[in-house]
């Protein structure tokens, strides 16, 4: 058998590509990035846990309109529609008939769309102690109905999403194990792209995942910059 082996001077070349990229300064506001999730976990500052109230009902005004305001569905309804492995009829008042969907946190379809809850990566009360509390009521709003990237809201069964609650990592991830890369590096994603910090604990666990079993899990995020 022929063992293969590169050249010094291209070792060294892609030595240097590697580093450039795993060093690269995290992307300025609006430019799409695409990292390593261990590189993306170290780009989430951490911050202690404040013990700060938890958000008022109404500090995140969900569901909007959506993207589209005039047809018919809220944010929940067109998150609905879009994740449909088999597209739901749409009738009046955005009611789904039909359809089905396959949560990526657990075996199984589910063709019964009110059984189905459209939940945020990163919880509201979650993202209020990481950050949102000092946020304007657009922000917050932009953040709770945001399908300006797929990483955000995404769709859980109604047990699913009682059973996380808004916990983070460091104490619930899906008890599916091929969901965990996944949901780590949508939670990151999640957290650079709206510029939220982490506490000790969930910093801890997301490094475990990050350097353990996620090694080869990859983060992609645009910053949304903040109001002038």
């Amino acid at each position: 058998m022929t063992t293969h082996r590169l050249r010094a001077p291209r070792v060294l070349a892609l030595v240097s590509v590697l580093a450039a990229f795993c060093l690269a300064p995290p992307a300025p506001a609006g430019a799409a990035e695409i990292v390593p999730l261990a590189d993306a976990v170290g780009r989430v500052p951490v911050v202690p846990e404040q013990g700060s109230a938890a958000p008022a009902p109404g500090a995140f005004p969900h569901w909007n309109a959506g993207l589209v305001p005039d047809d018919g569905c809220d944010t929940r309804g067109e998150v609905l529609v879009a994740e449909a492995v088999e597209a739901p009829s749409v009738g009046a008042g955005c009611l789904l008939t039909g359809g089905s969907w396959t949560p990526y946190t657990q075996n199984g379809r589910v063709t019964d769309a009110a059984s189905l809850v459209v939940a945020h990566t990163v919880p509201l009360a979650e993202a209020w102690e990481s950050g949102a509390a000092a946020w304007p009521a657009a922000r917050r709003e932009a953040y709770a109905n945001d399908q300006g990237a797929p990483q955000p809201l995404t769709v859980l069964t109604a047990g699913t999403h009682r059973a996380r609650g808004d916990r983070d990592p460091a104490d619930w991830v899906p008890p599916e194990p091929a969901a965990h890369c996944r949901y780590l590096a949508e939670w990151v994603s999640t957290k650079l792209r709206w510029g939220l910090d982490a506490d000790t604990a969930e910093m801890e666990a997301m490094k475990v995942f990050a350097e353990g079993p996620c090694e080869d899990a990859v983060v992609h995020y645009t910053v949304v910059p903040a109001a002038p």
